[in-house]
């Protein structure tokens, strides 16, 4: 039997922060520009340009900035060919925006005020975002952003390795006593360990042991999705409750232009599979519905409440939806 390589996926970490991070096909967009809604639909377009021809579509772009934007503006919009985890870009970027490749900044040109490159390397990593990325992702969300739009301070894209057309022949005869062999599924099922049992008549056969149930998963309205592998905090500014810096709890800072959330709004704690929600004494109230419910709940500060599969929370203006797998 020949086994074909994996191929590992795209995977697009968003820092998080209260600019404009956007994704689809091979566009990806960080973009700062308060006041500007016009210019960041003008470059959220753009997303869908591929092909010959996108640096004169973003030089066209380029002349419009200065008449889109209200007042100062920084982007980066890269349109970038990754299919087997190579291929070129181009990129159109202005202010703190200019992109990087593997940690290099990507050299252009100038262009009424902004800045065109075309047909640069794409390399492992592609960044978007002020400045340049830090050398590991800060504690919170790292959100793998497929396609969509979302709240962050900028995106680092790290491109699928090649496709290998090497074949792996698995060792001939029954596999050695307490060895296991494990092999990537794309039909849904992840990795799983064949382990080698004894037969009656004294041949080895294998079984698959399927893996433990996944943990649960906060799926935000905007797209983010955390695991909830840990206890979280969860707020506008959560990295200095008492949870998060005695080491007991991760911070999970969400973004709130409207000033709705506390620093520390809610938290979520597992006991095993048992999770619960508490309001950490938010100004605004924490609540929560069932999968069919059509009011909101609010909970008493301090009071843990036990989830379900389906339920919704509200924390301020943000909605997010309990996911957990049955058992």
């Amino acid at each position: 039997m020949l086994i074909r390589l994996a191929v590992m996926p795209d995977r697009c970490e968003v820092l998080p922060g209260d600019s404009v991070v956007a994704r689809r096909g091979g566009g990806l967009l960080w973009v700062d520009a308060p006041g500007s809604p016009a210019l960041v639909a003008a470059l959220h377009a753009c997303l869908g340009v591929a092909g010959p021809g996108a640096d004169r579509v973003l030089a066209a772009v380029a002349g419009q900035v200065s008449r889109l934007a209200d007042g100062p503006a920084s982007f980066a919009l890269v349109l970038a060919d990754t299919s087997g985890g190579t291929g070129a870009g181009v990129a159109l970027w202005s202010g703190k925006g200019q992109p990087a490749v593997d940690g290099v900044p990507v050299s252009g040109s100038s262009v009424d005020g902004c800045t065109l490159a075309a047909g640069f390397s794409l390399g492992q990593t592609l960044y978007v975002g002020p400045g340049q990325p830090a050398a590991a992702m800060p504690p919170g969300v790292a959100l793998d952003l497929v396609e969509g739009t979302v709240p962050g301070s900028g995106a680092l894209l790290q491109l699928a390795a090649a496709a290998s057309s090497a074949v792996v022949a698995p060792p001939a005869g029954p596999l050695p006593s307490g060895e296991s062999f494990t092999a990537g599924s794309d039909a849904g099922f992840g990795s799983s360990s064949r382990i080698p049992s004894q037969a009656p008549g004294g041949e080895q056969t294998a079984f698959w042991r399927p893996e433990p149930p996944a943990a649960p998963v906060l799926r935000f309205d905007d797209g983010m999705v955390v695991t909830v592998d840990e206890d979280l905090v969860l707020g506008r500014r959560p990295d200095g409750h008492d949870l998060v810096t005695s080491g007991n709890a991760r911070p999970v800072p969400i973004a709130d232009t409207q000033n709705v959330l506390s620093s520390a709004h809610a938290a979520i704690q597992r006991s095993g599979r048992e999770v619960s929600l508490t309001d950490l004494g938010s100004l605004n109230g924490t609540h929560v519905a069932g999968p069919e419910a059509t009011e909101w709940t609010q909970l008493e500060p301090g009071v843990p409440h036990p989830l379900t599969d389906g339920d919704r929370l509200l924390l301020g203006w943000t909605v997010i939806t309990f996911e957990q797998t049955p058992e």
